[in-house]
């Protein structure tokens, strides 16, 4: 039993280990043949006024940027609620098609987006299949490991209440699902915005449930995705609110709750 614990281990050491390898490969190959034309993270609220009210005209981009390719990759090819290693190789032969053989009429982009961009020309013979698997891979999980990234940390929720109680702090419940296209919007758009983070860690603790999988805490329940409890110190419910918002309205969200317990702005 003690030698099969030790493959194991062993086992798992070397597959992470290689995933590792694998993704910094993929960086690599992103840095070396992609990096020119895809810029690799821009906030999707100034993405969106760049094309939305500004025709490209303020970021002057050539080509989509890592993020937005990353999200609509994954949303427009396969299945994205299917088995998620089918959907990498859907991701990634729809990559490889592309890169050799482009055209405009198959793009993933927004019609609004994609109109600013010229067709780029074929890599066949510029990039190996091996190079194109490893940047596949890193493409996939980009948008994730992005909002992981910017965003402000989730905590356990007696973690958080320990923390809402020992910083006079609120805790915001978040509750989501995994495919819950508003959970996802909020989190790309909203959740790492810089002036969101910053209130965020100023002055609340932030807890995360998939209603999929886990039951909310204090016997709370939500039908709708995303649902956010604004929870104090002493587990009284200060506000619920349901639903996408934009920056502005969820920063004036926060500061209302936040004058809820006293705080003074």
């Amino acid at each position: 039993m003690l030698v099969l614990k030790r493959s194991i281990q062993v086992c798992l050491t070397l597959l992470f280990f290689a995933n590792c390898s694998f993704a910094n490969e993929g960086e690599k190959v992103y840095q070396a043949k992609c990096v020119s034309c895809h810029e690799s993270y821009i906030p999707m609220t100034k993405l969106m006024e760049n094309f939305v009210e500004r025709k490209n005209t303020l970021l002057h981009l050539k080509a989509p940027t890592l993020n937005q390719l990353s999200y609509r990759l994954k949303q427009q090819i396969g299945d994205p609620k299917g088995d998620e290693e089918i959907h990498r190789m859907e991701v990634s032969a729809f990559i490889s098609d592309y890169l050799n053989n482009p055209d405009k009429q198959k793009t993933v982009c927004l019609r609004d987006v994609i109109q600013y961009f010229d067709t780029m020309p074929s890599m066949k013979g510029q990039i190996s299949e091996e190079e194109i698997e490893a940047v596949s891979e890193y493409i996939y999980d980009f948008d994730k490991k992005i909002v992981a990234k910017k965003g402000v940390k989730h905590e356990l929720f007696d973690t958080a209440l320990q923390k809402a109680q020992k910083n006079d702090k609120i805790i915001i419940l978040k509750v989501m699902t995994e495919h819950c296209h508003f959970c996802k919007k909020m989190d790309r758009e909203v959740m790492v915005d810089d002036q969101v983070v910053k209130a965020l860690q100023k002055d609340f603790v932030l807890v995360q449930v998939d209603i999929t999988k886990n039951a909310l805490p204090l016997g709370l329940t939500a039908e709708l995705t995303p649902s956010f409890f604004f929870i104090d110190k002493n587990k009284n419910i200060l506000q619920k609110i349901v639903g996408s918002w934009n920056v502005e309205d969820f920063l004036e969200i926060l500061k209302k709750v936040n004058m809820q317990k006293g705080v003074k702005k």
